[in-house]
């Protein structure tokens, strides 16, 4: 398979009217098919397999926040990069994730084609999923190159979204004490 990706990006390069030749575009169909890939692993990557049994038994009961994760993912519109930052926050039911598996769980959506607003939920719900949390948590701040480097270039424009989850979604309490947290 990285073959023919090298073969499209031979082809891209070759239709603006580069010479692949050139000394500094020798390698760069393989260089570029290797990253494209590392870029879209989140498709070959099963999210119990990242999970790996990591949750707990806890009789914790109160909000546990992870936040500033970093995140970086490709717009499926333009395939252009936007990138920012993660929070989570959850109230455990019984079962608390493992701290690292949190952040996996983010790239394993952001590493794939994606809008922002769908990455927020998939994280959500999934964290929600396997740890039946009372309540879940995600922002997610980001910018997009796409709106940053073609269309109307705006270069300090900020995406926010948020999924809200139980008692986070229920209670505004809840919502309004995570949101102050991770400002």
């Amino acid at each position: 398979m990285p073959e023919n990706k090298e073969k499209i990006y031979r082809s891209l390069l070759v239709s603006i009217g580069e010479n692949l030749d050139r000394d500094g575009l020798k390698a760069t169909p393989k260089r570029a098919a290797r990253a494209f890939e590392h870029l879209t692993v989140g498709y070959s990557q099963n999210i119990d397999e990242v999970i790996n049994g990591a949750i707990f038994e806890s009789d914790n009961d109160e909000m546990i926040i992870v936040k500033d994760i970093e995140m970086y993912s490709l717009c499926e519109h333009h395939l252009l990069p936007f990138f920012g930052k993660c929070h989570i926050g959850y109230i455990p039911r019984g079962k608390v994730m493992g701290l690292s598996k949190l952040a996996r769980v983010v790239d394993v959506y952001a590493k794939r084609l994606q809008i922002q607003e769908n990455l927020t939920k998939q994280v959500a719900d999934t964290i929600m999923k396997y740890t039946n949390a009372y309540g879940v948590g995600v922002v997610i701040e980001a910018k997009h190159l796409c709106m940053m480097m073609r269309g109307v270039e705006k270069q300090n424009s900020v995406m926010k979204t948020s999924c809200m989850l139980g008692v986070f979604r229920s209670q505004g309490t809840t919502r309004s004490e995570f949101l102050s947290l991770i400002k």
